[in-house]
């Protein structure tokens, strides 16, 4: 606990086996729960997250990474969280900095905490391919331009939310592609959220996941989309589902979840 604030870290798995185990080593003792979800991998991620006595929900077939984060999300909240912190299980994001990311959250500093790649200038030194550098600066500056905040990347996938993020968001109308994330933090935007950033230092190597050069493309022009949707809805030229205040969230999805869990999960309860 933090702040007196229940902290639990998520973990959207898909062949993690390699890497989970140095991942969750390094976690901090004030973390209060890890939850694994496996988006139906073809290795052993769920064996080893067993062994590492891992709750863990298994996905019958692979719904995408959009998907596997709103289970995450779901299951943190079911388990009582006040602040929630997704770490891929890759080790390409340091769990080191949970600490820090959770503080801003658990005393309210910030609504949301970004471990941000580009912040330090080391990104490149760090192994991140230059397209992909590239391509990360020109989008976030878009960005930027059209959400008016200041953040220095949209697009790393190590986050921490508040509760009431989680339960106010309307996620369940985001795409279950990879660009959940960044329809995430538009939506955060939308809503009056507050965004903060630490650095984070950039580890690219062998085992770690990384999308191809096509998805990245296709990833790209999501984002472009996402923020072109923002600023028409933000002008009254246009409405859309994910900025909508009543549109299809979290809690309100509960019901419907648990009824099917038995038939898209398995689950294994044991604590950690």
């Amino acid at each position: 606990m933090i702040n007196g604030k229940r902290i639990a870290v998520v973990l959207p798995a898909y062949n993690a086996e390699k890497t989970l185990r140095r991942t969750i080593e390094e976690v901090p003792e004030l973390v209060d729960v890890c939850i694994l979800v496996d988006d139906h991998s073809s290795d052993n991620t769920v064996q080893v997250a067993r062994e590492l006595g891992l709750p863990c929900f298994v996905h019958d077939r692979n719904y995408g990474y959009g998907r596997n984060q709103q289970t995450c999300y779901r299951e943190a909240l079911a388990a009582g969280a006040d602040v929630v912190i997704m770490l891929h299980p890759d080790y390409q994001y340091t769990p080191l900095l949970i600490t820090a990311m959770a503080s801003l959250v658990a005393y309210g500093v910030y609504d949301a905490a970004l471990g941000s790649r580009i912040l330090g200038g080391t990104a490149l030194r760090g192994g991140m391919p230059l397209y992909k550098y590239v391509a990360n600066r020109l989008l976030t500056g878009f960005e930027n331009i059209f959400l008016r905040v200041k953040l220095s990347e949209y697009h790393t996938g190590y986050r921490a939310f508040s509760r009431e993020v989680l339960l106010k968001l309307p996620l369940v109308e985001n795409s279950d592609d990879f660009v959940f994330d960044n329809q995430m933090l538009a939506q955060c935007v939308y809503f009056g959220f507050r965004i903060g950033e630490v650095s984070c230092p950039t580890k690219y190597f062998k085992e770690a996941s990384s999308i191809n050069l096509r998805r990245s493309i296709t990833y790209g022009l999501d984002v472009l989309k996402t923020t072109m949707q923002f600023a028409l809805q933000k002008w009254g030229l246009a409405k859309y589902a994910i900025f909508n205040r009543e549109g299809r969230r979290l809690d309100a999805d509960f019901e419907d979840y648990y009824r099917n869990l038995a038939k898209s999960a398995q689950l294994n309860a044991a604590p950690r």
